[in-house]
């Protein structure tokens, strides 16, 4: 039986715990079960009355502040299911972003992990009418509610959570979807790959993010799937040992894991094999298919697919993972498109496409360079947000004047349809004599050096400067201030710098190169916090 496609959270959490009741539905990375879909259903139940005692009924907001952890899925839908909306905090936030999104949100409750509790101040703690403890359901605080409490069946068109995200460019926006929103996801993903009872799901990216809560939670539910947590920080040692006790057929992942997995262990075994670099030098596809096999026994020897989003993949990765034969495919999408707006299927494809929009959902680009085809990507559809909560000014500058949604990111459509990210509008540089310059390509020239971990590159002062983080160890940064590394640092700089420039155009020269010795600040899903720099 294939996976349905639910028109509410609430239709979707109704159909899979009686359909698959049996099936695991939530393990732990160590591989042993936590929940059966019957045992989610009662769990969930039971947290939501839990709620209701304590006076939190339809349309009350509620925070979700938690690692991935199997009762993260039933807080999700103890709280949707029964018409109340969530609001799913990424983990990483600060205290002050967490104080900032409990204001805004108007939130009345709070469930928060035992790692995250000491985020929620004492002046939220007073206000707040519960805080749970979801790591062991024990109630923090709150008093029991004596009045009656309505809860509600939730409609497709009514709001079922918001999801703050700052981006890479500013002050936090409160992203409002609906229950359409995020169950369209489940008319798009099952043309990019097969997923069914028995189908195992590693999750390692934060559940807040809709990539992960689309693909790596909701996806799987519907398709009778198990979903195993790794429950810290993906670290190589941590997610080896996942993938050795879990085995799964599927996972979601951001560029930035599968680069680290590239350049710190294919990259460096190579180097240092005499026979493997010249292997590489005389058949680099005989090598990487060598390699991938490996690689794919060491992501547990059962994987089928690895959906990779949030970020551009470095052309070098995605041509090992080709020649490697490593079963990926690469999605695009936003918070406000609930995510998935194009995405490609399973084999081979041109290096940096992203693929054709997904069923359902209308893309095409605005005022399109007459000489590249490059402009803005715009998206229309039932994947699109509501708008952002409380800010009628932002909501009405991210829509067209005909109500697509503007993406802010420039792509182009070669001939079949088929979308290529080219960069991110607020980041286009205006060159001296009114070219258009895109700090992406440049960057992705400066991350292929060697040494050179990630890279920024921004205008001052009428120049393009590129701030760079190189990998480590590459200098010792306590012999800084000694004549021999300060030498060295200069030659790494002016090396860089020259072997950029031979590489792009004119416009796009860069003139100083600066190192960071700390990595960038990131998103959720790993890109560069660009404001900050």
């Amino acid at each position: 039986m294939g996976q349905y496609i639910a028109k509410t959270l609430a239709d979707l959490f109704e159909y899979s715990v009686k359909e698959y009741a049996d099936n695991v539905f939530t393990g732990l990375s160590d591989g042993s079960p936590v929940y059966t879909y019957a045992q989610f259903g009662e769990k969930t139940r039971e947290i939501s009355n839990l709620m209701t005692s304590y006076g939190i009924g339809a349309k009350d907001r509620v925070v979700i502040l938690s690692e991935n952890m199997p009762n993260y899925a039933v807080v999700m839908f103890a709280i949707t299911t029964f018409g109340r909306v969530m609001v799913p905090v990424l983990p990483d936030c600060s205290e002050n972003e967490v104080s900032n999104i409990l204001t805004h949100s108007d939130t009345k409750a709070v469930f928060a992990s035992t790692a995250q509790l000491s985020k929620i101040t004492k002046e939220h703690m007073d206000a707040l009418s519960l805080v749970v403890n979801m790591s062991t359901f024990e109630v923090v605080k709150g008093e029991l509610f004596e009045k009656e409490v309505s809860l509600s069946t939730p409609k497709p068109d009514d709001m079922v959570a918001i999801l703050y995200t700052s981006g890479t460019s500013g002050n936090a926006k409160g992203v409002m979807l609906c229950h359409r929103n995020l169950c369209h996801n489940l008319v798009g993903i099952p043309d990019l790959f097969v997923c069914g009872p028995g189908f195992r799901f590693l999750s390692i990216l934060p559940i807040a993010h809709t990539y992960e809560m689309s693909i790596g939670l909701l996806f799987p539910m519907a398709s009778g799937a198990s979903i195993y947590y790794l429950g810290k920080t993906p670290t190589p040692s941590a997610l080896l040992a996942a993938l050795s006790k879990v085995r799964p057929n599927g996972m979601c992942s951001v560029p930035l894991v599968i680069e680290k997995i590239y350049r710190k262990s294919v990259l460096k075994t190579i180097e240092s094999s005499k026979v493997l670099k010249f292997l590489r030098a005389l058949s680099p596809k005989i090598l990487y298919s060598i390699i991938g096999k490996r690689l794919r026994e060491t992501f547990g020897g059962c994987l089928e697919v690895v959906a990779i989003g949030g970020a551009k993949v470095d052309p070098e990765v995605e041509a090992f993972l080709q020649m490697a034969n490593f079963p990926y495919l690469i999605g695009y999408g936003l918070t406000e498109t609930a995510p998935l707006v194009c995405a490609n299927k399973l084999g081979k494809k041109p290096i940096g496409q992203t693929g054709p929009h997904v069923r359902g959902v209308q893309i095409r680009i605005d005022n399109p360079d007459p000489e590249t085809g490059r402009g803005e990507l715009v998206v229309y559809g039932p994947n699109v947000m509501m708008g952002y909560y409380k800010d009628p000014e932002r909501t009405k500058d991210a829509f067209t004047k005909d109500g697509w949604f503007r993406t802010k990111d420039l792509a182009r459509l070669d001939k079949a349809g088929n979308v290529y990210i080219t960069g991110r509008l607020g980041n286009m540089i205006l060159g001296a004599s009114g070219e258009n310059i895109y700090p992406e390509e440049i960057e992705i020239v400066i991350n292929a050096i060697e040494g050179v971990e990630e890279s920024i590159v921004k205008s001052e002062r009428g120049r393009l400067v590129a701030i760079v983080k190189l990998a480590d160890g590459k200098i010792d940064w306590d012999k800084e201030s000694e004549k021999e590394t300060m030498d060295e640092i200069l030659s790494l700089k002016n090396s860089i710098k020259n072997r950029t420039n031979k590489l792009v155009n004119k416009a796009s020269q860069i003139g100083e190169v600066r190192f960071i010795k700390e990595p960038f600040v990131k998103t959720a899903t790993q890109k560069i916090r660009r404001f900050l720099y």
